[in-house]
């Protein structure tokens, strides 16, 4: 049986049929259902353990969720925080810190890998580039097998183009700090190709805690991800659903920054 449009007209005989109107439940609001998700990501319940104070069912929940993670709601949500974070002049670019922390995995999935310093339990690891008062500016994921060092150019690259309170968008730091991971002449060389003063520590040559001055402020953001508690161990089998809380909390990070800004 075909659909017709309203107020057509048929003369072969055939029914019509019109399209009904209202009925069906009403649809959840995105301002509770926003908040449900924020709630199992700070809290690190299963969707099913959801409370039903926020209104929405949690298979609601889910689905928005995962509808607004394949269309990338948590990166824009971070770009729009940053864009403001650095139209009031809270972004510092003069020293930047690379990191990345790994953590266990319940489930197999992509992105999933042995964890060197874990007994070689599956797990993720979570890259980040800071701002050198700890903003997050960059995030990504692999397996925990993968070495830090891979991650450096992706997530240089990965840094958006933020508008800046006065001139051009920027999206490069001045300075970059890492630990011994990323001590390769080839990464070395690529900074200075792109204009990035480098501060990497050498393996052999120097202590890391020389660097500490500079990087503890990228450990300092691990551990405000660590608030997220739906990042402390991988849950979902989709890595996009395990990136899109790393998102939203980056997201949450920057957020509280900037409402601590307008308050003041």
């Amino acid at each position: 049986m075909n659909w017709s449009h309203k107020g057509s007209s048929r003369h072969d005989g055939a029914v019509e049929v019109k399209r009904p109107q209202g009925g069906g439940r009403r649809r959840a609001g995105d301002r509770e259902t926003l908040a449900a998700i924020i709630f199992v990501a700070t809290s690190g319940c299963t969707w099913r353990q959801l409370p039903p104070v926020f209104g929405p069912a949690w298979p609601t929940v889910y689905r928005r969720f995962a509808q607004w993670s394949r269309d990338r709601v948590w990166v824009r949500l971070h770009r729009v925080v940053l864009d403001e974070l650095d139209s009031r002049g809270e972004l510092d670019w003069s020293r930047c810190a690379i990191d990345s922390v790994s953590g266990p995995g319940l489930k197999r999935g992509p992105l999933t890998g042995p964890n060197p310093t874990d007994r070689g339990k599956l797990g993720s690891k979570i890259h980040l580039v800071t701002d050198r008062s700890g903003l997050p500016l960059s995030l990504g994921m692999s397996g925990a097998n993968m070495h830090d060092s891979l991650g450096l150019q992706p997530l240089v690259r990965g840094i958006p183009p933020v508008r800046s309170r006065r001139g051009p968008r920027r999206r490069r730091p001045a300075k970059l700090h890492a630990d011994k991971g990323y001590d390769y002449d080839h990464l070395r060389k690529w900074l200075r190709e792109r204009g990035i003063r480098h501060r990497i520590a050498r393996k052999g040559n120097e202590s890391s805690t020389r660097l500490g001055r500079y990087r503890w402020v990228v450990d300092r953001t691990v551990s405000w991800l660590a608030g997220c508690r739906r990042l402390h161990r991988r849950y979902e089998q989709k890595p996009e659903h395990f990136l899109a809380f790393v998102g939203l909390a980056a997201f949450l990070i920057g957020y509280r920054r900037l409402t601590r800004t307008v308050r003041a």
